[in-house]
């Protein structure tokens, strides 16, 4: 790792907002890691390599890999209605206003379908620019996003507390965020016979050697998982939020979230999206095939679509700190279709709330994975993503 970029990783450490961090940066075949800092906000163990972090939104990425993996198989289609496997989205009503009264209805104009589900757009999601809306209330209410305001339920209980809504646009219509990438979860369990970790592990993790990825962790890794802050908004002040011991992944879940339940080390995701560079190839096994991988990492969106995901990321700087802004989404991950900062176009990958960022540069054969513990409650750990990808990308070509 070059003297500039560890200096500004460095810097972002000795400012005291951000306890402790592992970067990775692999380009072809080199790889470099810097580890710097502690595990806690107030000192003790510092950082190691194989540090596990809490990977919040960066599991959508891997969790779409497990669909594809059936439609390789030909066990899923991209236009099967999900009805079969998943009832409770059965006859769908949709609201006749986004913002609307939760029973001013109109039946929905066609079934949904696996693509629908794949690409975000099957009709209800976690929607920025509706807070306060009776449906976003609802969607909160009935805890169908991640631990608001509690723990999610088992999958069949979720799945029936999703049945009772109404979607908020026709299906095939509008991207919207999250609730898709949960759905998927469930939907590879029911069609696999499955738990959605079961298959991961046997599919992708074990094939790939990531061995520190997955919802929970047993008792002789914990002590490698750092707590989570978030931060007070207002005055800084670290508040845990997530401890290790007795925490959210010291134990199975009831809802293996595939939009940011999973957990992982720098060196296992750097495996997984290596694999997506290699087109599907890990060493001499095929994980994907390519045309698989080329569908997931390009943009999916029609220009309809493409609006609204560009209106909710433009439109929420002041909530996302700038997050979000690369323009096309394609299966479970961002791609940049424009050129908005140091970036190419056609990189890919996704950030999260837990202050992580993971993206892929076909063009450089570049890998970036960046792990905090300190949650997006403040800007900081946005700022250190945007510096560590700003200063990577001076040296990368």
């Amino acid at each position: 790792m070059s003297e500039k970029l560890h200096d500004v990783l460095v810097r972002h450490v000795e400012s005291g907002r951000i306890p402790g961090l592992v970067a990775l940066v692999g380009i072809g075949d080199r790889t470099r890691v810097e580890v710097l800092g502690t595990m806690r906000h107030e000192g003790g163990a510092p950082m190691r390599r194989d540090t596990i972090f809490r990977m919040a939104s960066t599991s959508k990425p891997v969790t779409v890999a497990a669909a594809m993996i059936l439609i390789d198989e030909c066990r899923l289609r991209f236009d099967d209605v999900v009805e079969p496997w998943l009832p409770e989205l059965a006859d769908r009503q949709v609201l006749r206003r986004p913002d609307g009264p939760l029973d001013d209805t109109v039946p929905a104009r066609r079934p949904i379908t696996v693509r629908d589900v794949l690409t975000s757009t099957f009709g209800l999601g976690m929607d920025m620019t509706a807070l306060g809306t009776p449906i976003m209330n609802a969607v909160f209410a009935q805890g169908l996003t991640p631990d608001l305001p509690a723990p999610m339920p088992a999958p069949d209980e979720w799945m029936r507390r999703l049945g009772t809504l109404p979607l908020m646009h026709q299906p095939g219509e509008r991207w919207q965020y999250q609730i898709s990438s949960d759905l998927l979860g469930v939907l590879v369990a029911r069609v696999t016979g499955q738990s959605f970790g079961t298959f991961l592990h046997e599919r992708l993790f074990g094939p790939l050697g990531m061995t520190d990825t997955g919802f929970d962790l047993p008792d002789s890794k914990i002590d490698r998982l750092p707590p989570l802050y978030a931060p007070d908004p207002k005055t800084g002040e670290f508040h845990v939020w997530d401890e290790a011991a007795g925490g959210r992944h010291s134990a199975p879940p009831a809802f293996e979230g595939g939009g940011g339940g999973l957990v992982s080390t720098a060196d296992d995701y750097h495996a997984y999206f290596r694999m997506l560079l290699n087109h599907g190839m890990h060493g001499g096994e095929r994980i994907l095939s390519r045309p698989a991988v080329e569908l997931m990492t390009s943009n999916r969106l029609t220009p309809a679509q493409q609006a609204a995901r560009t209106a909710m990321a433009s439109e929420n700087v002041h909530v996302s700190y700038g997050q979000g802004q690369h323009g096309g989404w394609g299966l479970g991950m961002a791609v940049r279709t424009y050129r908005g900062d140091y970036a190419p176009i056609g990189q890919f990958g996704w950030d999260g709330g837990s202050g992580v960022s993971t993206y892929a540069d076909p063009a450089n054969r570049l890998t970036g994975i960046l792990l905090t513990q300190v949650g997006m409650s403040v800007p900081d750990p946005a700022r250190l993503i945007h510096d560590f990808w700003t200063t990577l990308y001076q040296e990368a070509g």
